[in-house]
This record gives C-alpha cells, sequence and structure tokens, in this order.
C-alpha cells in the first residue's frame, strides 16, 4: 500500500482541471448492459471504481477498450448474470448492474454492495421498485437473487426519500419495460440527468429530466449510443475548498459551476471571493483575511452535497469562529473528525451534529493520519495542505477511488505532495 505525504503551508496558484464525475460515469457505463453495440463514452476518468465496475463488465461477457479519456464498450457478448462479491465488495455502485441484467436477461444475482463505511445505506429503495415491477427478489448468503419471467412491468414508485442510485436503477430497468414507470421523489442529482440523457439517446422515452418525477415509456429494444461524461462537480468543490483553506488564488476549469450552488454561496461567506465563468471558477483566498465560520446542514441535491461535508469542515477547522456542521444523508460520515482532531482541531461530535471551533491564525498541525472513506481522504489532504509541517495519509486506496491523478493536480498548483510506499 502507499500513503501521501504532504508539507503544508503553501499558497495553491494557477489552475486544475476537472476530470469526468464518478458518480455519473459509473451508471453510464452500468447502462451498456442494456444494449449490444459499441457504446462510446467520452470524458470517462481513470479511478479504481471505474476500472472495477470495468472488471464487473468483463465478468458478464462485455468488452472495453480505452483511448485516452474515450471508452468504447461493447454490449453484444452479455451472457452472464451474477455480480460476484469479490467484484462488487469495494463500490457499492455496483449495484447498479441490477437494474440493466434483469431489463435485458430476466434474471440477476448481484452480491450486496460494499464501498465506504459511512453508513448503512440499505439498497431497499431498489428492491422496492424492482418488485412493484413485478421482479421475485430473494436475499440470501449475503446476494440479491432476483427474477422475472417475461419482461418487466411499468408501475408507479414512490420513494420516501431521494435516493440516487435507486432512481439510477429503477431508470434503466424500466426503459425495457412493458407499459409506462413514474418515479415520484426521484432523486435530482445532475449524474441522473447525465444518465436520462445516455437514455434517451440509446433510445428511451423518458420525461421530466431534473424534477422530482420521472415518467419511463418502456421501449422493446435500446441501441449503442454515444454519450460524454459531466464534469466531477464533488472534485471542483474539493479544490475550490482547499484553495479557501490554504489560500491563493487558482482557476477550476472544466467544470459545471450551476452544479455547485450551495458550495459557492458557502464560500462567499467565508470572506473567500469566488467568480463564476460559464465552465470556471476562480477561488481568491487572502491568508491575511480570516476565514469565517459558516454552518452547513447536508441535504438531498440542489442542498449542500454530503459528500463535500468533510471538505468544509477541515476549511471551518481553519476558521475564525464556531461553526455548526449538521450532516443528514448518512448516520456515520464524522469518521474523519478523530483524525482531523490528531492535527490539532478542535471538533465535538453529538450525534449528527459537530460543533467546529476554528483555529483562526494557529494553524493546524502535521501528523500521521488514516483514510477512513473516500470522502474523508480528500479533508485530510485540505487539513494537510493548510497545515504546519508534514503530514502522511495511510491509506489513500480510498482517495484513488474518485480522484484521478491527485497528486500531480496538487504539484501542479505549487503544493509539495508525494506518494511513499507504507
Amino acid at each position: 500500500m502507499e500513503k501521501l505525504v504532504i508539507e503544508g503551508a503553501k499558497q495553491l496558484r494557477g489552475e486544475v482541471r476537472i476530470s469526468g464525475a464518478k458518480n455519473a460515469a459509473l451508471p453510464l457505463i452500468a447502462a451498456s448492459l442494456l444494449a449490444p453495440g459499441i457504446h462510446v463514452l467520452h470524458n470517462v476518468p481513470d479511478l479504481r471504481d471505474t476500472r472495477t465496475i470495468l472488471r464487473l463488465l468483463e465478468s458478464l461477457g462485455l468488452t472495453w477498450e480505452r483511448e485516452g479519456e474515450t471508452l468504447k464498450i461493447d454490449g453484444t457478448g452479455l451472457r452472464f448474470s451474477e455480480a460476484s462479491y469479490e467484484l462488487v465488495k469495494t463500490m457499492r455502485a455496483s449495484v447498479l448492474v441490477l437494474g440493466p441484467l434483469l431489463a435485458r436477461l430476466g434474471q440477476a444475482k448481484v452480491s450486496l454492495p460494499g464501498g465506504c463505511a459511512i453508513g448503512a445505506r440499505p439498497i431497499n429503495f431498489h428492491l422496492m421498485g424492482l418488485e412493484q415491477m413485478g421482479v421475485r427478489c430473494d436475499l440470501e448468503h449475503g446476494y440479491v437473487d432476483a427474477s422475472i419471467d417475461g419482461r418487466l412491468q411499468g408501475a408507479t414508485v414512490y420513494f420516501d426519500v431521494p435516493s440516487v442510485g435507486g432512481t439510477e436503477n429503477l431508470l434503466m430497468a424500466a426503459s425495457l419495460a412493458k407499459g409506462t414507470t413514474v418515479i415520484k421523489n426521484a432523486a435530482r442529482e445532475p449524474e441522473i440527468g447525465n444518465l436520462v440523457d445516455m437514455l434517451n439517446g440509446m433510445g428511451a422515452k423518458i420525461e421530466g429530466r431534473d424534477s422530482e418525477r420521472l415518467t419511463i415509456h418502456g421501449v422493446e429494444n435500446l441501441t449503442a449510443a454515444e454519450s460524454t461524461i459531466i464534469p466531477d462537480r464533488i472534485e471542483a468543490g474539493t479544490y475550490a475548498i482547499a484553495i479557501a483553506a490554504v489560500g491563493g488564488d487558482a482557476v477550476i476549469s472544466n467544470c459545471e459551476p450551476a452544479h455547485l450552488p450551495s458550495l459557492v454561496e458557502k464560500l462567499r461567506l467565508t470572506g473567500v471571493k469566488v467568480e463564476v465563468g460559464a465552465d470556471s471558477l476562480r477561488i481568491v483566498s487572502d491568508t491575511n483575511t480570516p476565514i469565517q465560520p459558516v454552518n452547513v446542514t447536508t441535504m438531498p441535491y440542489p442542498g449542500y452535497p454530503t459528500d463535500l461535508q468533510a471538505q468544509f469542515m477541515a476549511l471551518m477547522a481553519c476558521s475564525n469562529g464556531l461553526s455548526v456542521i449538521h450532516e443528514t444523508i448518512f448516520e456515520n460520515r464524522f469518521m474523519h473528525v478523530a483524525e482531523l482532531q490528531r492535527m490539532g482541531a478542535d471538533i465535538q461530535v453529538d450525534g449528527r451534529v459537530a460543533m467546529v471551533k476554528g483555529l483562526g491564525e494557529m494553524p493546524l498541525t502535521g501528523a500521521q493520519v488514516m483514510a477512513t472513506d473516500l470522502r474523508a481522504s480528500s479533508s485530510l489532504v485540505i487539513a494537510a495542505l493548510a497545515a504546519k509541517g508534514r503530514t502522511e495519509i495511510s491509506r489513500i486506496y480510498h482517495l484513488e477511488r474518485g480522484y484521478e491523478d491527485m497528486v500531480g493536480k496538487l504539484t501542479g498548483l505549487g503544493a509539495t505532495a508525494w506518494k511513499e510506499k507504507e
């Protein structure tokens, strides 16, 4: 295993280019299971998670080739319907093959997913929706064993709370169902809009993009399509928060500022200057101006994203006052707190609420810390960049699940960072 070493307290300047969104790439790659032919995806990030789902597709009979950021997937050879634990255990998004396999083959056996240990995140919404479409679902020995005789049947499905993965799985399944499916209280994340565009490009008939009500008129067949992955809003937000915490003047290019409305507002409240372009953000953070404390409550999109909560907490540890961070999405997403405390952060946790007392002019200090999940690892990177001295972050395979070439991008901004063997 490798660790990430960062020498902190150096301002970030220049430009960083954002990669394609992990959370869009994974469902679009899974959607290639729905139709034979060559699917072409552009702006695909090279991550642990994208490599994992491609290995999963290989195990199901598909083939693929990659040239730079372009991925070509041949969906013709699909012949297997089991997603084994060995492939699924490291990545929750593997469950997204469930809907496509049922729609095309009428059966699927998928291991219950793994991934970051940030909460239970049950797949009950996925299963509930599929069962309403006529699917028989059995949970045995850690697997979902699902099947249906004939085609899936259109249904009206209501989510008690918006489920991103549930919405995506049902969108794919319903595209080949008989009749019309309506998803009420659907998730509205930009990544879902990206999937809707791909499915419609394949011949699906989906209405209500970006709304809480999605209507899918099932068709008998879909065809291969060409699509482009949207920029990663979480990666863009991570670098924006890092520049704010460390100080400097940098441009975040190839991003979609419209996908980060709540973060832009929160950063401006801290006193950081944010300039919004058509496809860029410029962050200007003056180290002579104290970072103001700002409260945050995570919410479904377009509210403040839970995937940027840990990073903002690292920023608030550098602020000049008390802030309150309320995590409403996942029940176990404060595991980074103990590691930030090792670096000197003053944070108290009560259930799903964290109270962060910023250190003001007293900087965080470098330490040996451990990544516990994907977004927690990026919060430690931000803290390390702002800290005085050297920080060593172990278990960075979490980081590499969702951030492409972070060391290269950080050093391109003037940071001192490198990887070493543990």
